[in-house]
């Protein structure tokens, strides 16, 4: 394979030297897969994914695929040696765009194996005369802090004194969740929007700063720019005060103790294709991290330049860059929540992408008295399906705004972080259920659970009830025969001692699995005996180094614990 790529290069060198002096070209090149000669592979996933990604997988049963995989260096290193600049890239996409002068590059390139496509992409790359006002931001009006935002009368059984924001939060009764002690810790939140302006100093985010709960940030529009710029969008700022935010008396998120990722993939001035693909791109790196949730309160329907606009037929979950980008984050574990739109007092309408996606869970905006907010995007998808799935406070929401204090923002930009990190507090108290299973629980839970429109979906959610729902699934069932899972050392050796308490006497298999879902080693047929029992599981001296998970099942459930060697 690498002859047959010298050879190319060699070939393809002929033609360089003629490249024209004008203006560059940009070309999206696709490519046909990621290679055999690709240095990453699937065997040695943590030179390409962080230990908490590994951890997500394999908590979620979700087993590597070659998506996971970089885009082939040795591609990229061909191009780049026929004088291509490579000026963006995408692993799950597995594409490039390139820069070059010569605007007969796909005819030249037709014959390089590994290229599956090659089209002009100079409209992906322009960035249209700003408008001042984007349909992202229509609709959503900020209440400065000058205005009187009284709290509820309502009181709390949480310690939280939650001020003004009581009314947000206890629509969802996730301060009763807060009460019990499920605040979000634990939990990472990727916040993927237009900027953070001044995040790094209001004190609605002293919290955060102070127990390190920021932990880490990056700009896809501007690489190597600062996201706390105060000559970028505020907006990502006011949504993450109502998840992290935590002003006694003024306002409190629904998820204080979560971590959190502030990814900025949208430029607040403009509206273009491009856009779609810087969010794939931070999408991408909150799962490297090991992001759990991400919160997108963004929404692509129509462009600055009319030729690059969406269709409603678009909105089939399946052919927007966004919501491909968003679907695969969601196939790998993570909660994508993003907002439904503002557009249901439009000519639109309807959602925008990535909402239509049918593994995103899409919010939508209702007043502080429960009832559908007119400006929010209504379903169906164009192809049937039932949007939003759900619906919080996007009317007066209370938020963090510039310099010090709070205001009310109205936005489906703000439903979708509460809910975003609602189901932060539900998965810390619920770890070992995956994304869709929260999703489903929450959706059971919601006030029009029986009943779903294309309006607020399956309703509000009741935390406590979702809570209740996924706790029952444990414990109501009487075929679960262990209580415990205990196992040790760790890290081991060539041995794992593993403590079970069970409730009667059963026949299991205990599993040792990898990173990518193969189980490595069993131990099949063990005789488990009504209450504890302590079990050798030898023979592990052949095992790799790396993070497993141990699993007993008796072949209708199963328990696993994380373990390292």
């Amino acid at each position: 394979m690498m002859k047959q790529f010298a050879t190319i290069i060699v070939s393809l060198m002929l033609f360089t030297t003629g490249f024209s002096q004008s203006a560059s070209h940009y070309y999206n090149i696709r490519f046909t897969d990621k290679g055999i000669d690709n240095p990453f592979n699937l065997s040695n996933p943590s030179a390409f994914l962080s230990q908490a990604a590994i951890e997500r997988r394999i908590m979620q049963k979700i087993p590597l695929d070659y998506s996971d995989l970089p885009v082939n260096p040795v591609y990229l290193n061909n191009l780049k040696n026929l004088g291509l600049q490579i000026v963006y890239s995408s692993k799950w996409l597995n594409t490039v765009i390139v820069s070059s002068n010569d605007p007969d590059l796909p005819s030249k390139l037709k014959t390089v194996p590994f290229i599956k496509t090659i089209e002009r992409a100079e409209a992906l790359m322009i960035r249209q005369n700003a408008k001042g006002k984007k349909q992202l931001f229509e609709q959503e009006v900020i209440e400065k802090s000058g205005k009187s935002h009284k709290g509820s009368a309502l009181k709390s059984s949480s310690s939280f004194d939650y001020g003004a924001s009581l009314n947000q939060v206890q629509m969802l009764k996730i301060d009763q969740l807060h009460s019990m002690g499920f605040t979000g810790a634990g939990v990472t939140i990727a916040v993927i929007d237009a900027g953070f302006n001044s995040a790094d100093v209001l004190p609605a985010f002293d919290s955060l700063r102070m127990h390190g709960q920021i932990m880490g940030t990056k700009d896809f529009v501007e690489p190597g720019n600062n996201v706390y710029n105060t000559s970028i969008s505020a907006h990502g700022m006011m949504v993450l005060s109502t998840m992290g935010g935590n002003l006694p008396g003024q306002l409190i998120g629904t998820a204080p103790s979560a971590s959190y990722y502030l990814l900025r993939s949208e430029d607040a001035l403009a509206e273009y294709l491009m856009e779609e693909y810087y969010w794939v791109n931070a999408a991408e790196y909150a799962d490297s991290v090991g992001a759990d949730i991400i919160n997108s309160s963004l929404g692509y329907t129509q462009f600055d330049n009319p030729a690059e606009n969406h269709t409603y037929a678009d909105m089939d979950g399946n052919t927007t860059v966004v919501t491909i980008g968003a679907d695969m984050a969601a196939a790998k574990g993570i909660l994508v929540v993003n907002s439904a739109g503002n557009s249901g007092s439009s000519a639109w309408l309807y959602i925008g992408a990535p909402a239509d996606g049918d593994s995103v869970f899409t919010i939508g905006a209702v007043d502080p008295g429960g009832a559908y907010a007119s400006f929010s995007s209504i379903g169906p998808t164009s192809d049937g399906r039932i949007k939003p799935d759900v619906a919080a406070q996007g009317v007066s929401t209370i938020v963090a705004v510039i310099p010090t204090g709070i205001g009310g923002g109205s936005g489906t930009s703000f439903s979708s972080p509460l809910m975003a990190g609602a189901s932060a507090c539900l998965w810390q108290a619920n770890p070992t259920y995956s994304n869709m299973e929260l999703i489903n629980a929450i959706k059971q839970s919601a006030s029009q659970a029986n009943n779903p429109d294309n309006y607020k979906g399956w309703g509000i959610p009741d935390f406590v009830q979702a809570n209740t729902l996924l706790t029952s699934i444990g414990t109501d069932q009487k075929i679960i025969p262990f209580t415990t899972l205990h196992a040790y050392p760790i890290p081991f050796v060539n041995k794992i001692y593993v403590e079970i308490e069970s409730s009667l006497q059963f026949v299991a298999d205990l599993r040792l699995i990898n990173s990518v879902g193969k189980s490595v080693k069993a131990l099949n047929g063990i005789e488990i005996n009504k209450g504890k029992n302590l079990i050798a599981f030898s023979g592990l001296e052949n095992v790799g180094n790396g993070i497993y998970m141990l699993q007993i099942t008796d072949g209708h459930f199963s328990v696993s614990e994380k373990i390292m060697k």
